[in-house]
């Protein structure tokens, strides 16, 4: 190879030409007859799979050099294995599961509530803060297979026979002596029922039912003893009629107003079938009212629900009797204060639902017995004579 450029002819293959000291464009290599500077930067990048030529300045001309800036790692600051290693370690590795979610934590349990004893408040159980609604002592004993039914106890029933005697000895006195604790009967027995039903304040439906029971009082005193049940009949007629009219001008829900209706309608009747009192004989109000104090007292003793009732069936019988010997009934007195005391059985029982609270006791506890047994009065004391 020599520093005289070749002046051959022009052949038409570039491959050629280029061995022959031209370029494929046809233009002459530059010649290597004047040594090359050094360069600043390090020595000749030869790409991979490139061999280097024996002459340097041959390798010069045929290998490409970089000529731009270069990345200076000493002006930037290394970052040590133990940060790099930090900063990457939540990285789950590349076809591994990713973990699971911790759960979150759960919110305490409500705790037990103790059984409510007789007479006494519920005991509810703790407010939660998850909103888990407290169960009552009902739902409790319903979810382990028990009785939702507890018994209103020995106060209940001492007020239910001291308003019991209190009707057997007005009832002696005359009928406007009887009128005072009969009102107070029937003014509770409006309030209890609403109250039993879980509905308080329900003031328009006591009141209603309260007015009813009012009304059918001075239809029985104009009316007399012998137009009694005409009177208390046609008070109840149009007390339901006014119920319904009452409901249906509500904005409440359906069931929401059917619901009331149902318990202003019961409250209503129940209050005004108390007026039986008025209706009956004095002698019938003196033995039925006492049978009924007699039964509600034996009926809270200590004694299985079975065994309790028939001793207070039995007491019922012989307050009858007692009662009746001091009247001209006589001892026909048994079997009216026998039917006292069922239906009076049967209005203990009703309030004994649903583990009913302490208020429900004194209201719906202390008059349902009394109010039950107002027709049976009535009706035996016509019967006996």
């Amino acid at each position: 190879m020599t520093d005289r450029s070749y002046e051959g002819p022009w052949n038409e293959n570039p491959h050629q030409n280029s061995h022959a000291g031209y370029s494929p464009y046809g233009q002459p290599y530059p010649q290597a007859s004047a040594p090359r500077q050094p360069s600043p930067h390090p020595g000749p990048q030869q790409w991979p799979g490139q061999q280097a030529h024996g002459d340097p300045q041959d390798a010069l001309q045929h290998t490409q050099q970089w000529q731009g800036p270069t990345w200076d790692t000493r002006t930037h600051p290394q970052l040590s294995a133990a940060a790099a290693t930090a900063e990457t370690a939540y990285l789950p590795p590349v076809g591994a599961p990713e973990p699971a979610a911790p759960a979150p934590p759960q919110p305490p349990a409500a705790a037990p509530a103790t059984p409510a004893s007789h007479g006494d408040e519920p005991a509810y159980g703790p407010a939660t803060l998850a909103g888990t609604p407290r169960l009552t002592d009902a739902q409790r004993a319903r979810a382990e297979g028990r009785s939702p039914i507890i018994d209103p106890g020995m106060q209940p029933a001492a007020l239910t026979a001291l308003l019991g005697l209190l009707l057997a000895g007005a009832a002696e006195l005359g009928t406007y002596a009887l009128l005072v604790p009969l009102i107070v009967l029937q003014a509770v027995t409006a309030a209890g029922w609403f109250r039993l039903n879980g509905m308080w304040p329900a003031r328009q439906g006591i009141a209603l039912g309260f007015a009813g029971a009012l009304v059918a009082d001075v239809a029985v005193l104009g009316a007399g003893r012998e137009n009694a049940p005409a009177a208390i009949l046609g008070t109840l007629g149009v007390w339901v009629l006014l119920s319904l009219v009452l409901q249906l001008r509500s904005h409440a829900d359906p069931d929401e107003r059917m619901y009331g209706l149902m318990a202003t309608v019961a409250s209503a009747a129940l209050a005004i079938v108390a007026t039986g009192y008025l209706a009956a004989a004095p002698d019938a109000v003196a033995i039925g009212a006492a049978a009924v104090a007699a039964t509600v007292l034996a009926r809270a003793l200590p004694l299985p629900t079975a065994a309790s009732a028939v001793v207070a069936l039995l007491a019922a019988a012989g307050m009858g009797i007692a009662v009746g010997g001091m009247t001209d009934v006589g001892p026909k007195g048994a079997l009216l204060g026998a039917g006292a005391a069922v239906c009076a059985l049967i209005g203990h029982r009703v309030a004994a639902y649903d583990y009913p609270s302490r208020f429900v006791h004194f209201t719906a506890g202390v008059t349902l017995p009394l109010t039950m047994a107002a027709p049976v009065m009535w009706v035996l004391g016509r019967v006996l004579g």
